[in-house]
């Protein structure tokens, strides 16, 4: 494989990661304030239909973009009603979002555009066109590092540059702010985070709404960004891709970051079955190729990536003491 071949791989990566990402560190505050979100599939799926519905008809994708939070932070309303407010189960919660979405995104797709549960192709003003960083072309020349930076680094939408800064925003709050230090002890003990005076509510409210306006963003890309336009199922169980990869990184946003990666590049490989084929000598087939990121997730969610231990008080209703 030469370095050319490499760069088209590791550019598909970053694309093809870039809502797993959004959608990992989604579930990391959910999942650090106690509240376990499986509806992470289900909110993107909402928030791709709704994005790429408002720009189709509007013709603006930043309009698109706004439609998608919101569906998004509507499913994450629900979530939060049911799980913190009512205590119910948080996830059957979650299932039964993920079942909500599949079937009222294509009955509302269907609805409004008559093309079999899809959305007119977008073009123009209604989607994310990709983006030259500076000195992109002039350092192209430069030995290995510059092509680097013109094939890899450059050449994105706006939300891949996003979820990128996500990360080190998500260590500074969740390890650097007073915020976050609530955060974290009430996913591990809300009954001291009560003692001191602070609201458990309130906390995992705010943390199901930050995941409710992440899942926005990872659903919106994949309808304006990624794709040209809102397709039925077309999260393809990305949202429980991440959850595996929240598991691999142990709830960290740096982990976050290595480990949706690492699943965006077996998709990218999917990709490119013929560079399988020159490492290894002979073609793999390609539905094995296209099902190796969900293998992984198995054997992530099986425990064989070392032992993850999730917050104390995960999934776990709190009932205030009188």
């Amino acid at each position: 494989m030469d370095y050319a071949t490499l760069l088209q791989i590791l550019d598909s990566t970053l694309r093809l990661g870039t809502p797993l990402l959004l959608a990992c560190l989604a579930g990391l505050f959910s999942e650090r304030s106690g509240i376990f979100d499986i509806g992470l599939e289900g909110k993107m799926l909402m928030a791709a239909m709704c994005s790429g519905a408002v720009a189709a008809l509007s013709g603006s994708v930043w309009i698109g973009l706004l439609a998608g939070i919101a569906g998004s932070m509507m499913f994450a309303v629900v979530h939060g009603l049911a799980s913190i407010t009512f205590r119910g189960n948080q996830l059957i919660s979650g299932v039964a979002l993920n079942f909500v979405a599949s079937g009222i995104t294509v009955l509302v797709a269907q609805d409004l555009f008559h093309q079999g549960g899809r959305t007119p192709a977008l073009t123009g003003n209604a989607r994310f066109n990709a983006i030259d960083l500076p000195f992109a072309e002039s350092l192209r020349g430069v030995p290995v590092l510059g092509p680097f930076y013109a094939e890899v680094v450059s050449g994105h939408s706006a939300l891949v540059y996003v979820a990128l800064l996500a990360v080190p925003v998500t260590w500074w709050l969740l390890y650097r702010t007073r915020f976050g230090l609530r955060l974290r002890a009430v996913g591990e003990n809300p009954a001291s985070v009560d003692t001191a005076g602070v609201s458990v509510v309130r906390l995992r409210y705010a943390a199901v709404g930050i995941a409710g306006l992440l899942c926005g963003l990872a659903g919106a890309y994949m309808a304006t960004g990624l794709q040209a336009g809102f397709g039925r199922e077309m999260t393809a169980g990305r949202g429980y891709i991440a959850l595996a990869a929240l598991i691999f990184a142990k709830w960290r946003p740096w982990q976050a970051l290595y480990a949706t990666m690492l699943f965006g590049f077996l998709q990218a490989l999917a990709l490119r079955p013929d560079v399988i084929e020159n490492i290894f000598g002979f073609a793999v087939p390609i539905p094995l190729l296209d099902a190796l990121p969900y293998i992984l997730t198995v054997v992530v969610l099986a425990g064989f990536v070392g032992k993850a231990i999730p917050p104390r008080a995960g999934g776990e209703p709190y009932v205030k003491e009188r």
